[in-house]
């Protein structure tokens, strides 16, 4: 008889926890990035 596995999702390895991490970092980077370049757009349109 086949080993039953239980929940849609496999156990994580120790490394996720970086990977989580890592993956904040650069969402939170181009959050930035984008408000940066959206204010920068929108200043030269006002004050042009």
């Amino acid at each position: 008889m086949a080993r039953q596995r239980h929940g849609a999702t496999r156990r994580q390895p120790k490394g996720a926890a970086f990977d989580r991490w890592l993956d904040l970092v650069v969402i939170v980077a181009v959050m930035t990035a984008m408000v940066v370049g959206l204010s920068a757009v929108l200043a030269h349109w006002l004050l042009t």
